[in-house]
């Protein structure tokens, strides 16, 4: 599902490939299912990819890659998208984009991974090797605001836990003390790198195990405690216990990390945010493991 309406299909892929890059034009360019709400991915021959913003708030993720991930690659464990070149915009379509090696894996659904466990400490060991690269002249939080402060999204929270609790079964005293141990507390360390959008759908994995990361639309340095969501997204008890450990951080960032995986859900359940059928469906399911795990 997209999240405006251009219409960002193989056509214009083809126009753009074909204007910006003709040496590339003889490749075969394919759509990559199930694709983003940020950007539109292609696939380019056998070697390449191709991602395309969007919408303007998603637009400057493009050049925020292109600078910082030849930086943060030398000092992973994991592979991550390379840089390849930058295309511009044009008469059909209004924004730059980008191309990028192609990185081989599937989507990291719990269906292809061998042993949940493990799977969660190598993201772990990931994310303590990001937030350790120097950040010398790193870009703050973006249009997400990912690595920032979550009070921004109080008003939003605090109104969707209204909505729900009006409308369901759900217990508005645990949602909001929940949301207020989340705010009770904030970064107070030099900021760090973050990915900003740790997700199932921005991990791939081969033959069982994590084999890499994408999507760093969103990386910055500031809190990581955006980068914990996955813990409640995607996680068991056991997994989420390993992932806690694996990533090393105190008791206050992992209550804020759980506050924004509870505003991601809430907005999305009480359709402040549009959304699908599916991402619903996950939502619940999610907001069914933050309350099972604060009781």
């Amino acid at each position: 599902m997209i999240s405006n309406s251009l219409n960002i299909d193989l056509d214009l892929v083809r126009r753009l490939i074909a204007s910006q890059f003709p040496s590339w034009s003889d490749l075969p360019i394919t759509e990559v299912l199930p694709n983003g709400w940020d950007n539109r991915t292609f696939r380019l021959g056998d070697g390449m990819s191709i991602r395309l913003p969007s919408a303007e708030r998603y637009a400057a993720q493009v050049d925020r890659e292109h600078r910082w991930l030849p930086v943060l690659s030398d000092n992973l464990p994991l592979p991550i998208p390379t840089p390849l070149a930058i295309g511009k915009p044009d008469d059909s379509y209004p924004y730059k984009w980008s191309i990028y090696g192609w990185i081989d894996g599937d989507t990291a659904i719990p269906e292809r991974i061998d042993n949940m466990p493990r799977f969660a400490n190598a993201l772990s060991e990931f994310l303590v090797a990001l937030r350790r690269v120097d950040t010398l002249g790193a870009p703050g939080p973006g249009a997400g605001h990912r690595g920032g402060d979550l009070g921004i999204y109080n008003e939003q929270t605090r109104q969707a836990i209204e909505i729900l609790g009006a409308e369901s079964d759900l217990d508005r005293e645990l949602l909001t003390d929940i949301w207020n141990t989340a705010l009770a507390s904030k970064w107070n360390k030099p900021p760090v790198w973050i990915h900003g959008d740790v997700s199932s759908g921005n991990i791939l994995v081969k033959d069982g195990t994590i084999s890499a990361v994408i999507d760093f639309g969103s990386t910055a340095v500031g809190d990581p405690a955006c980068d914990l969501s996955i813990a409640w997204t995607m996680f068991d008890e056991e997994s989420r216990d390993t992932f806690r450990s694996g990533v090393d951080l105190d008791e206050m960032t992992w209550a804020r990390g759980k506050g924004w995986t509870l505003w991601k859900a809430l907005i999305i359940l009480s359709g402040i945010s549009e959304t699908n059928t599916v991402e619903g469906e996950r939502s619940r399911q999610t907001l069914d493991r933050i309350l099972n795990d604060h009781i």
